[in-house]
């Protein structure tokens, strides 16, 4: 049995970490101001304290006796970033830095941060690879990049062992649907059984990486134990680009039925392509995304009533 800490592990892939944890027989906790986060998607055994990651003195006291720590605390909407940089400042970046404080004060020896595929923003080469020169092009990016930076110059003064996985498109049952700013699978899926149009801008040919949860749940729980990544930071996604109009086209097949296509060809969000390239993750984690899109869509139709046919 090991001792894990988890900030932000009331959220979406929080929690369902938690929980794959504790069903695991570890002793399990986490911090979270569940501003985002649900503490009814946790499982009793777990201990949850409602917290912001920036408290030192209370990030101390919970991290007495942990092994590793995973801090996927942090806001994460693109959009919103634009709006209100220096939150995304102030929780994203600042939080790393004080449970890193927190860490070497309890003297904590691993941490493996949720990062983002954000921080890649335009590139001209696809997938992209850990090696390639980022081009953060939102306040969100910047403040994730932020993080990885500050989490491993921290740990290499405090000698602290750190690992920052770059997820890509993350998606699953239980994903938040925030009345603004919701991830694209979510919204789409939810607007699509519910009899709703979906609004595709450009046309619907940007390119994304769409990862199912478990998949990432497996990557954070290798990344804990995995000997040898000390300072890395490592894609992970599915490996395969799916543009939103295929996205669109793979609900229809598992609700069986027509989706109402509004096409905005003027207006395109985000960067056109963004795969990433997951040798890294299978080389050094050992890690192999096991759910296709399909089955995954197929999943969330089945196990979130947010998602079944009205």
């Amino acid at each position: 049995m090991k001792r894990y800490l988890i900030s932000g592990g009331a959220g979406f892939i929080g929690s369902a970490l938690a929980n794959q944890l504790a069903t695991a027989g570890h002793e399990v906790r986490v911090i979270d101001d569940l501003t985002t986060g649900n503490r009814d998607s946790l499982l009793p055994s777990i201990h949850f304290t409602r917290g912001d990651v920036q408290d030192v003195s209370r990030l101390w006291s919970l991290l007495q006796d942990v092994d590793c720590v995973y801090h996927l605390a942090a806001r994460v909407s693109v959009a919103e970033s634009i709006l209100y940089p220096g939150d995304y400042n102030r929780i994203n970046t600042g939080g790393a830095v004080s449970l890193m404080e927190a860490m070497r004060d309890a003297g904590v020896s691993r941490v493996v941060l949720a990062s983002s595929g954000a921080v890649y923003g335009t590139q001209s080469q696809q997938p992209v690879q850990e090696s390639t020169v980022l081009n953060p092009d939102s306040p969100y990016a910047v403040s994730k990049l932020a993080a990885e930076t500050y989490i491993h110059t921290i740990g290499r003064l405090w000698g602290i062992e750190t690992v920052s996985l770059r997820i890509f498109n993350a998606y699953g049952p239980g994903q938040p649907l925030p009345v603004s700013h919701a991830p694209v699978v979510s919204r789409f899926l939810r607007q699509a059984v519910t009899g709703g149009s979906v609004v595709l801008y450009g046309g619907g040919q940007q390119v994304r990486d769409f990862v199912f949860l478990s998949d990432v749940v497996d990557s954070l729980v290798q990344a804990a134990e995995a000997p040898n990544v000390n300072r890395e930071v490592i894609n992970i996604g599915s490996g395969n680009g799916t543009s939103i109009a295929q996205l669109v086209d793979q609900m229809e097949s598992v609700i069986n039925k027509k989706i109402n296509r509004i096409i905005n060809a003027e207006r395109t969000t985000g960067v056109k392509t963004l795969i990433g390239d997951i040798s890294k993750a299978t080389q050094m984690l050992g890690y192999r995304p096991k759910v296709s899109l399909a089955q995954g869509l197929e999943r969330m139709a089945q196990e979130d009533n947010r998602f079944k046919l009205k």
